[in-house]
């Protein structure tokens, strides 16, 4: 079979009311990504001439998501059953002399199944092929009659078994591959018999078993793969399997995973060999992990990218940020977008980053917040350190030097510049430039006042004796113990 002779049809107009939801089903999300889209990535590498969904519901998102995959969308309105949508569908599939028909609710299905599929179909001359899978428990599912050990006689769905036929365990999966000059004959002949009024493309079926076309099932070897997505249940399960199959893709390639039912990876996902990845951690998005790294529990990663010999500590969030090797943080700190960490840097508990640069070797250890910063090497930012980027209408950056001590509890108004090798006292609120080497400083000079604190003492306790009244709301306020200049 050519792929040029090949069209891949995506059923996606349902709106999936047992869902209880105002998102249309295809869009619901499992395993890192919308049903639909799944979908058609699992058919993107048969390389058909066209992939077309149908859509109805919300059209335009779903055509949001596929679109930038390089599907088609025609729209189903009404959606009078899956017969009707591949009549939609027929006009977009243009010259096509094949068509594999898949629900945009079965996201599990894989490439190499569907290759298989449509394999089965072609060598055996099929007018239709049905994927089937085997269920211990078939219930809810129409059952896959055979006429013989290869062709099928019948699609019968549970409504209509006979006491004989409930005893079969091959089901229907609701994926097909069809010969299309034989499918549209078959369309226009088939009747819609049933309570909806609606046109099915087991319909269809029933009328090439009439007509004497051979009609085959292509058992998946992994039945889950065939699971649809009709309740909250079913997508906790499609989810549950997807995050299975992409820890253990990571396992074979060297990455250890503990406790791996407690982690959640995304499908893009990559880690190099001999990566930890300790319970609880989330990596999410397009994340890139190098080699030798340590995720410790609790700690979501999403779209970031990490070097080799990284170790990020317990209960950290990183989004959209940069860390080079040997860069460690945390525990508990915050990495929103846009940061990139320089190699053997370190950023500490309760460190908070936006939009920063950290150079080579420099550390924040503790209760920072750091925005539209740039450091230079080997820098030391004390605790407490915070840059003031934002004056209630604009952000503005901060310049930190190589070498730099920036003591504890110190405040930089933006923008300012802190040169090469310069210090910065402790507690100092910086609005203006440092120069290179220099000592900034900006506090209120300190002044002890001898005895004072014995002396309040003494007022207190002869405010408490008995018979004393205590200060009145009117009383004059008490001098600060501390003086300002």
């Amino acid at each position: 079979m050519s792929n040029n002779d090949l069209a891949i049809v995506i059923l996606a107009a349902g709106k999936g009311t047992r869902l209880k939801s105002s998102l249309a089903k295809v869009l619901h999300r499992a395993g890192g990504r919308t049903l639909v889209e799944h979908v058609v990535r699992s058919c993107a590498p048969l390389k058909p001439r066209e992939t077309v969904v149908v859509v109805g519901h919300q059209a335009e998102q779903v055509g949001a998501v596929v679109g930038p995959l390089g599907a088609v969308t025609v729209l189903q309105q009404p959606q009078n059953g899956t017969g009707h949508a591949m009549q939609v569908a027929k006009r977009a599939v243009g010259r096509a002399k094949f068509a594999i028909v898949i629900a945009g609710d079965a996201p599990l299905v894989r490439t190499e199944t569907l290759k298989a599929l449509a394999a089965t179909h072609h060598k055996g001359n099929a007018a239709a092929t049905i994927l089937s899978a085997v269920l211990a428990d078939p219930s809810g599912y129409g059952r896959v009659v055979r006429k013989s050990e290869t062709l099928v006689s019948a699609i019968v769905e549970e409504s209509q078994l006979t006491d004989e036929q409930r005893e079969i365990n091959e089901i229907n999966s609701a994926i097909y591959c069809f010969t299309l000059e034989k499918l549209w004959p078959a369309l226009a002949q088939a009747k819609p018999n049933n309570k909806h009024r609606e046109l099915y493309l087991t319909d269809a079926i029933g009328v090439l078993n009439a007509k004497g076309e051979t009609v085959l099932a292509h058992v998946a070897a992994d039945p889950r793969e065939v699971l649809g997505c009709n309740t909250r249940a079913d997508l906790a399960e499609v989810d549950r399997i997807f995050r299975e199959w992409k820890r253990s893709a990571l396992m074979e390639a060297g990455v250890t995973i503990q406790l791996p039912e407690t982690v959640v990876i995304d499908p893009d996902v990559a880690a190099g060999e001999d990566t930890i990845i300790e319970p609880g951690v989330q990596l999410l998005g397009k994340t890139k992990i190098g080699m030798r790294c340590t995720i410790r529990t609790g700690s979501v990663l999403a779209d970031a990218i990490l070097g080799d010999d990284v170790t990020v500590e317990p209960h950290c969030v990183v989004t959209q940020s940069r860390l080079d090797d040997r860069v460690i943080i945390g525990p508990f700190a915050r990495l929103r977008p846009n940061n990139h960490l320089k190699a053997d840097s370190r950023i500490g508990n309760f460190v908070e980053l936006k939009k920063s640069t950290i150079g080579e070797g420099t550390k924040a250890m503790h209760l920072s917040y750091l925005g539209d910063t740039k450091i230079g090497a080997k820098a030391n930012i004390g605790a407490g350190t915070i840059t003031c980027n934002y004056d209630g209408f604009h952000k503005f950056p901060t310049h930190i030097g190589n070498k730099v001590f920036i003591g504890s509890d110190s405040a930089l108004i933006a923008p300012v510049r802190i040169g090469n090798g310069a210090y910065i006292a402790a507690g100092s609120t910086i609005t203006e430039n440092v120069p290179a080497d220099a000592l900034g400083i900006a506090r209120g000079r300190q002044a002890n006042k001898a005895g004072w604190a014995a002396k309040r003492r003494r007022e207190l306790a002869a405010e408490e004796k008995p018979g004393k009244k205590s200060r009145t709301k009117k009383s004059k306020p008490r001098k600060s113990a501390r003086k300002r200049k």
